[in-house]
């Protein structure tokens, strides 16, 4: 597998992204997503992504297998001007295809390099509680803040709890002044 940042994302690539997202929520993921889904409606949404990565208020990485776009993960860099140091990141998402094979782990890991890469020392996500994407976080070294329950739903309209996490990269980084 490939994983690799895009500045900009062709038609094709948020065809593909889609198609991921899509995936995801068919399987039941909490990504924001109510059921029915519809493939235009995960078009739409990289869309407007597409253009938030060009004008720069978010990174993205978009891995792909020999069978095309298989799994993405995204840092919005537009926080408050006394934030500048920190991204949050969101939509670490795998196609079914792609699950057990260390590609969520592939993806966090290039995401924190992306982050200092973008000069971001201090990340910050949620997961669903106690679901396989928050115990990769807490293997992955990410401290968990704490629980919400019931504070989103699944896209079959059933409450879930989130957990907050967060990643501090700055060990050897100075922050700004």
């Amino acid at each position: 597998m490939e994983i690799s940042r895009h500045h900009r994302l062709t038609s094709s690539e948020i065809h593909g992204l889609a198609e991921v997202l899509f995936d995801c929520v068919r399987g039941g993921a909490s990504v924001g997503f109510m059921a029915p889904f519809a493939l235009e409606q995960a078009e739409s949404f990289f869309a407007k992504v597409a253009s938030d990565v060009e004008a720069g208020r978010r990174a993205i990485l978009v891995a792909k297998d020999g069978q095309g776009i298989c799994g993405t993960v995204q840092l919005i860099l537009d926080l408050p001007d006394n934030q500048p140091h920190r991204a949050d990141l969101v939509k670490m998402l795998v196609h079914s295809r792609a699950r057990r094979r260390g590609l969520g782990e592939a993806l966090m890991r290039g995401a924190e390099n992306l982050a200092l890469d973008c000069r971001r020392t201090l990340l910050v996500l949620d997961a669903v509680t106690g679901g396989d994407a928050a115990r990769l976080y807490a293997r992955l070294g990410w401290t968990r803040v704490g629980d919400v329950p019931g504070f989103a739903l699944y896209p079959d309209g059933r409450f879930c709890g989130t957990t907050y996490f967060y990643k501090d990269l700055a060990q050897g980084v100075s922050t700004p002044e």
